[in-house]
């Protein structure tokens, strides 16, 4: 019997843990594997984590999650919830469609549980510093620093494979504009990556800057919390939303002038507090710059066969002769179970189970998906149609079973957002078992406490 290929699963956030899990699904399918997890924090679960820290965290390393206080899901649980373990079975009856993070993580490490994998398959803080590709022996060098005693206690790690998947997410590295002014205004300025408390602002007007998931929640919770209102500013154009009294939308920023913001269209306002909801970037360091993915947060990612696999078209870029898979890096309307189907995918890749076409079948399909996206992106209805046939070319290209065609639950979600402080007061039906969940006792806009025993108490 042949040794064990060897796997490197960089990152053990949702997606490196569904990694894991679906290699140990198919442990007894197709070659042999062993595999090493590296995990820069002292954690698994990647952003489902709550700090207070901001910046650093206690090692030096940059801070990795952005979750907050009293956060709650922002799209219904239905649409992202595992066919092969449901919401249902995780906690013994149907909960409300917008659950708490605490809610949402416990559901996760049940799911985990359920798969056989956790913090025993994973090399906690241990911070990938490099990852290099041998051209003849076809195999990775990944360093890693070990901080678990501290970083001035910090050693080095290092060892190869014969197979890399990268699964970091990128939701963890701050777009931080720069506007005229900005460095004298007199208030809080944040990054929506370092907010943590929506109640530090109580009686503050507030100003965000960008009009997307993070900026339209962040305005809501800091008005739940006792915040003044504010000014919501676009770059592109308006929500049309129906706002709580006291917030409205404008353009662009154009420049600050102590605390007043000038808007593209002439208007100003005054604000006590600045938050950038700007996004993020993909920023994979670590990974030698030859396969190194480098695109903007968008739908179909160039230079990955059906988004996971390395296949460049990119200038400069080299071939990892199929050993190299990135997990989660697009965007994303889908989460969990788009990791789930991608890591599907990349495990029977790696076990030999699945047949990998060839280079020029690769980078055909890859131009055809990524030519697609400026008619998907114009419209959210359709970048949602898009990504539900992504995630079913997946479960056919795979055979996995289960329901993941949700697209139902997001365009009723996305039509009852037009009353934004409302809709996390709607229910929707489970894509699995069919269970319409119950809305939840207590308005959201009332609901003050995230912990989960209220919550599931409550339903």
């Amino acid at each position: 019997m042949s040794d064990p290929v060897k796997v490197c699963v960089i990152g053990a956030g949702v997606s490196g843990l569904c990694m894991l899990g679906m290699l140990k699904k198919y442990q007894d399918q197709g070659r042999a594997v062993s595999i090493t997890c590296y995990e820069k924090q002292d954690v698994i679960l990647g952003l489902w984590n709550f700090t207070w820290r901001t910046g650093m965290d206690k090692t030096g390393e940059p801070v990795h999650a952005s979750q907050y206080r009293d956060l709650f899901s922002n799209g219904p649980k239905e649409a992202i919830e595992f066919p092969d373990y449901t919401y249902e079975q995780h906690f013994g009856k149907a909960i409300p469609s917008f659950p708490p993070r605490s809610v949402l993580q416990d559901y996760l490490r049940g799911y985990f549980n359920h798969l056989g994998v956790g913090e025993k398959d994973v090399l906690l803080s241990h911070s990938v510093q490099s990852v290099t590709y041998c051209e003849k022996t076809k195999k990775f060098t990944v360093t890693a620093l070990n901080l678990s005693n501290g970083n001035d206690k910090a050693t080095a790690v290092s060892d190869v494979f014969d197979y890399c998947v990268v699964s970091i997410g990128h939701f963890s590295i701050p777009n931080v504009p720069e506007f005229p002014g900005l460095d004298s205004f007199p208030g809080r300025v944040m990054h929506s990556h370092d907010f943590r408390n929506a109640r530090e602002f109580a009686g503050q007007r507030v100003l965000t800057v960008g009009n997307s998931y993070s900026g339209e929640d962040m305005m809501l919770q800091t008005k739940k919390f006792g915040a003044k209102g504010g000014t919501i500013s676009y770059r592109s154009k308006s929500t049309g939303f129906n706002w709580p009294e006291g917030i409205d939308e404008r353009p662009l920023v154009s420049k600050f002038d102590g605390n007043t913001a000038h808007f593209s269209d002439g208007s100003s306002g005054e604000y006590d507090a600045v938050i950038l909801a700007t996004g993020y970037l993909v920023h994979i360091p670590f990974m030698e710059w030859e396969y190194r993915l480098q695109c903007p947060t968008i739908l179909n990612v160039p230079d990955l066969y059906r988004g996971v696999l390395w296949s460049p078209m990119s200038e400069g870029k080299k071939s990892a002769d199929n050993r190299l898979f990135y997990i989660g890096m697009q965007d994303q309307w889908y989460t969990f179970t788009l990791f789930q189907l991608q890591a599907v995918w990349v495990a029977q890749a790696i076990k030999g189970i699945k047949e990998i076409p060839s280079v020029e079948d690769c980078h055909a399909e890859i131009a055809l998906w990524t030519g697609t996206n400026p008619e998907v992106t114009s419209c959210p209805y359709k970048a949602i149609q898009s990504q539900t046939d992504y995630l079913l070319r997946l479960q056919a290209d795979t055979g996995f079973e289960g329901q993941f065609d949700a697209h139902k639950q997001f365009f009723d979600w996305k039509k009852s957002k037009v009353d934004v402080a409302e809709y996390r007061n709607k229910a929707y039906p489970s894509p699995t078992t069919g269970t319409m969940a119950p809305v939840h006792s207590t308005p959201w806009m009332d609901l003050m406490d995230d912990g989960i025993d209220a919550y599931i108490n409550a339903a």
